[in-house]
């Protein structure tokens, strides 16, 4: 990245929270086109807050949220889309009852003019092949696993330029974890996508992250290369 190129995400001093409740005390992270950051924490550290956060989902009270340069802060979700965000909530998120296949064109809806859906669709289905395979079938009777790969399919469908993921390995069998990081790897070195990854096994994590941060009570209390994280011996110290 050159000097004078702003990161794909810069948060700083993000404060944010539910009613009365603050969750988030002056959060600050980045993510740069290509990279992959992992933000690691307990539950209830304040990790989907500052993601929902950075999508507009939740209103920040103070700091600032740039994508791009671009200053999306209290902005409605919209705004954040049309930058270039897609969010994967921890949720199982299709279309149960439309086809795989439909499910993947609905995810295009956001993508920018002219931006080749017949060909986004085949380098998605490339990536994962499962879905070309069961193109026809409903989203809602496939496996978790497939599930999922179909909502990262639809998110891509967009051609954002930044991820956001929550928890991509809830629930899901180990071999289906890794090729989903796996192709997380893929789209993050080939197409410079930029990823915010909240995940609780941080081990595998950290195989493919670039950087990691530790949240703790809705605060960044340590930022490291995961080269640095992964030589610890444990994370107790930062949870």
């Amino acid at each position: 990245m050159s000097q004078n190129s702003a990161p794909l995400l810069d948060v700083s001093g993000l404060v944010a929270g539910y009613g009365r409740k603050e969750v988030l005390h002056g959060v600050g992270l980045r993510v740069e086109a290509g990279e992959i950051v992992t933000l690691m924490g307990h539950n209830g550290a304040g990790k989907t807050t500052t993601i929902r956060a950075v999508l507009g989902a939740v209103r920040p009270r103070a700091g600032t949220v740039r994508i791009a340069g671009r200053d999306t802060t209290r902005r409605p979700v919209r705004k954040a889309v049309a930058a270039g965000v897609a969010m994967i909530p921890s949720e199982r998120f299709v279309f149960p009852d439309l086809s795989v296949h439909d499910n993947l064109l609905l995810g295009a809806a956001n993508a920018p003019p002219g931006s080749g859906t017949v060909q986004r669709l085949a380098t998605v289905k490339k990536l994962f092949p499962i879905l070309d395979e069961r193109w026809r079938q409903p989203a809602g009777s496939m496996s978790g696993g497939q599930q999922r790969m179909v909502s990262l399919g639809m998110a891509l469908m967009a051609r954002p330029r930044l991820l956001l993921l929550d928890e991509p390995s809830l629930g899901l069998a180990p071999s289906v974890v890794e090729t989903i990081f796996d192709r997380l790897r893929s789209l993050a070195d080939d197409e410079g996508i930029g990823v915010l990854l909240l995940e609780q096994n941080v081990k595998q994590a950290l195989k493919i992250a670039d950087r990691a941060y530790a949240m703790r009570s809705g605060r960044v209390i340590l930022e490291e290369t995961a080269d640095e994280m992964r030589q610890r011996t444990d994370f107790w110290d930062l949870f």
